[in-house]
């Protein structure tokens, strides 16, 4: 099996509402599609959102690195192309794009679904979170409200660098709400003392855990904040390849960390750290960017895989789309995710 052709188009997705974070606001979802054609007919798709804010990659970012490399991969097996990719120097969302078709092709080849080929027996059932974008306190815990009448019981609630609003906002939710799961996300915008402000003013209120409160570059702070922390912390900007991980793990910087295809460069990567976490009884979020249906597809199968390291499923982009997609393989059902192949 022999790669022959590599298309790109650049994709569209609107969005029901804004989303936002304390790092950008999204009224679209914008990525690069990327086909893969190989000489016995198999075709295979992979997906590369616009995320500049977080891995510095934008379309034209991506599109440039998948133009300059994709020439070296035709007339070579896939398994050799996975090896030249990796070797790469490309950006981490454009190789995951490319990374994600390569292996749905040495899926198809030894004729399994992706997550079989992954080491899964069986397809199960999967929940993932909803993002809460911030907004007002009052706007957030309608938001909230509305998505646990839709059957949404695992709450990201977005939070920025006013530690007032989040202490407020957590608080008004939490009471409100009180059987839903609430994951905090400050993407990196409150300081240690903050931080730590926050964690002392929410005792007695269940918080599943802190997402990356500190820059990411600020290990320290964050292992300050995870030993002084009766909430788990989990880190994210802060972990993107597997020598991130083993940085965090070993220095017992953060509790959990957050993996996502587009910040590691793809599946290939992504077992990698997940193969050492669990070697560490670390525990995982999978987690995503705002992305398309089949990069959404593709780490959905990957939850399946490891459902004894991934903890939480941070991958609700089809729930924030304006449209249903019909190119997902799984069917979207409040906060239950069933695998639904055609």
């Amino acid at each position: 099996m022999k790669i022959i052709n590599i298309q790109t188009q650049v994709k569209y997705i609107e969005l029901k509402t804004p989303f936002i974070t304390a790092l950008r606001r999204v009224d679209k979802i914008e990525f690069v599609r990327v086909s893969v054609e190989c000489d016995n007919s198999f075709i295979a798709i992979g997906e590369a959102p616009a995320t500049k804010a977080i891995t510095g990659e934008g379309i034209e970012e991506i599109l440039d690195s998948i133009n300059a490399i994709k020439d070296r991969f035709f007339a070579l097996s896939v398994e050799d192309s996975i090896k030249i990719l990796h070797s790469s120097e490309i950006g981490s969302s454009a190789a995951s794009a490319l990374d994600m078709a390569f292996v749905s092709l040495l899926a198809q080849e030894r004729e399994l679904p992706l997550y079989q080929y992954l080491g899964a027996k069986d397809s199960i059932t999967l929940y993932t979170d909803v993002t809460i974008s911030f907004k007002s306190t009052l706007e957030m815990l309608d938001d909230s409200i509305k998505a646990v009448q839709n059957g949404l019981s695992i709450l990201k609630i977005k939070l920025a660098k006013n530690i007032t609003h989040a202490i407020q906002t957590t608080k008004t939710i939490s009471k409100k709400l009180p059987s839903a799961k609430l994951i905090i996300d400050a993407n990196q915008a409150w300081s240690v003392q903050d931080s730590l402000l926050f964690i002392e003013s929410l005792k007695g209120v269940k918080i599943e855990l802190i997402e990356q409160p500190v820059i990411a570059s600020d290990i320290e702070g964050l292992k300050l904040i995870t030993t002084s922390s009766t909430i788990p912390i989990l880190a994210d900007e802060a972990v993107f390849t597997l020598d991130d991980a083993k940085r965090v793990i070993e220095s017992k910087s953060a509790d959990m960390i957050n993996i996502k295809l587009m910040k590691c460069g793809g599946i290939t990567k992504a077992v990698e750290i997940l193969e050492y976490a669990k070697s560490k009884g670390v525990k995982c979020m999978l987690g995503s960017m705002l992305e398309g249906p089949y990069s959404i597809n593709s780490a959905l199968h990957l939850a399946m895989a490891y459902p004894d390291v991934i903890a939480y499923i941070d991958l609700d982009s089809p729930l924030l789309y304006k449209r249903e997609s019909t190119e997902l393989e799984f069917s979207f059902k409040g906060s239950k995710i069933v695998y639904n192949p055609s």
